[in-house]
């Protein structure tokens, strides 16, 4: 189809509009009443309009990226972070009925259940004097630049729905994922790159699947875009043999001037979106290879991030195993983005659900995270990225202080899932450095001081990014939806 032919029909649809139609421009008038009194949304953004262009924060800005390294499963948090002596000296005794009896476990049996202490030994790090269990040796050494949230609390008990309140606000799946919404509150900086990427270190793979990146009813164009380990780290990025760059290039713009002249006629935002995504899955195979080389990189970073480091051989099938170098690639890659301008960057690994065998796998999977974690800190420290690049280590939820005794478990070595209280870490881009903030009780068993939930913490991460948590919305089926939803506070208290 010549551009003579698109333009014709895109003048016919602008006339079928105005003229045929049963409204005409009187539906335009209608139409800007309806949004005056709020009911009807804003027209479909134009397709030569970039939905990823940078904008204004609601105020000053403490942090402009950010890299979420999620821990998905549920890492126990008094073998971690939170020393609970009593636990030790309350092993194999049974709780109070009265703390079982509104409670819901995925697994446990709470007739029978008893608590189980911890083989864990805890020291105090950095001037701050913070809790770190003898698992996490390298993260320890950052202390003074960690904020430690032990007062983390949710709604939900089971995987799927814990991570998608986590990730997105909300345990109903199609909401939009907190780096989709701020993606969509503040746009990106790079125009080569993603605004928003995902690096899913994976073992068993991740209940929740996409939607914990996912941009739900916001354009597609806010969506996170999955990058795999080292290698090809974009499926197909490379052409098939015999095509060339021009000829590329030549078959994007023929297919976005299909796209143009069917959003003319349209106005579907999601054809605009897919117009955008063309563009820069074109550019991304000039820029992925140069994000994706270290040969940039001295030894003396690729040795602090653990590339070479020797994985110590396990007993498990739970899908840990064999990811210490990529882990750390991810780590390293993390930074080069936000180097590279984009916004969010996640950094997933799954298998931390240790409803058995506690011990060995939850060692083995903080020697494979330790070392990368600290390393990511620390680089983006000395290299001045750290003041405005926030940092968040966190889980869907943490583990109970009961052992599991699931039937047909011949033995009790681990713990079940637990929302009532458990820990968060977060660094830079305004959170106030070298601070504990919130309690749990003697055991871990519920938040005793300075309760922070859900919607809080999202509540506070958009606060950062210079975004009021009340005002960053989205019209859908006639509702202001946010991710935050109709609760959340910001907390002030670890804020610099």
């Amino acid at each position: 189809m010549d551009l003579s032919r698109l333009q014709s029909a895109c003048q016919l649809s602008r006339r079928n509009f105005l003229f045929q139609s049963l409204w005409g421009v009187g539906a335009v008038t209608m139409a800007d009443l309806l949004k005056a009194e709020g009911i009807a949304q804003d027209p479909a953004p134009q397709f030569d309009a970039d939905p990823l262009a940078a904008k204004q924060p609601h105020f000053a800005a403490r942090a402009k990226h950010c890299i979420y390294i999620y821990l998905e499963g549920g890492p126990s948090q008094m073998d971690l972070y939170d020393p609970k002596p009593t636990l030790n000296r309350l092993d194999g005794q049974a709780l109070p009925e009265s703390l079982l009896k509104n409670m819901q476990f995925a697994f446990l049996q709470k007739e029978t259940a008893r608590i189980m202490g911890t083989p864990r030994k805890f020291a105090k790090h950095g001037e701050c004097g913070m809790d770190f269990s003898d698992l996490l040796p390298h993260l320890a050494t950052c202390a003074d630049d960690l904020c430690m949230i032990r007062s983390v609390h949710s709604d939900q008990f089971n995987h799927v729905p814990a991570q998608l309140l986590m990730n997105c606000g909300s345990a109903i799946a199609g909401r939009p994922s907190m780096g989709s919404w701020l993606c969509y509150g503040l746009g990106s900086e790079s125009r080569d790159l993603p605004a928003y990427v995902s690096l899913v270190t994976t073992g068993r793979g991740i209940p929740g699947g996409s939607a914990s990146w996912s941009s739900g009813f916001l354009p597609s164009s806010y969506s996170g875009v999955l990058f795999g380990n080292e290698g090809e780290t974009v499926n197909n990025i490379r052409n098939p043999a015999g095509i060339t760059p021009h000829l590329q290039k030549s078959s994007v713009d023929f297919i976005n001037d299909l796209n143009r002249l069917r959003t003319a006629d349209t106005g579907d935002s999601e054809l605009a979106s897919r117009i955008k995504a063309y563009e820069l899955a074109f550019r991304l195979q000039s820029s992925t290879p140069e994000l994706t080389d270290l040969s940039g990189e001295t030894q003396a970073t690729l040795d602090m991030y653990g590339f070479d480091r020797k994985e110590p051989k396990i007993n498990s099938n739970r899908g840990g195993k064999g990811l210490f170098r990529a882990f750390a690639y991810n780590c390293l890659l993390a930074r080069r983005m936000i180097e590279r301008g984009v916004r969010t960057v996640n950094v997933i690994h799954s298998s931390w659900d240790h409803h058995s065998r506690l011990d060995p796998e939850l060692a083995h999977n903080c020697e494979m995270a330790d070392q990368p974690i600290a390393a990511l800190i620390k680089d983006l420290k000395q290299r001045g990225l750290l003041e405005d690049t926030l940092v968040i280590i966190g889980s869907e939820f943490g583990r109970t202080p009961l052992g599991e005794n699931r039937p047909g478990y011949k033995k009790v070595t681990g713990r079940d899932h637990h929302p009532g209280a458990f820990t968060i870490l977060m660094a830079g881009g305004g959170i106030k450095p070298g601070c504990v903030f919130g309690e749990s009780d003697e055991i871990g068993w519920s938040v005793q001081q300075n309760p922070v939930h859900v919607h809080d913490l999202h509540a506070t991460v958009l606060h950062l990014f210079g975004l009021d948590h009340t005002r960053l919305t989205h019209r859908v089926q006639g509702r202001d939806f946010r991710l935050t939803d109709v609760a959340g506070r910001v907390v002030q208290e670890i804020l610099t």
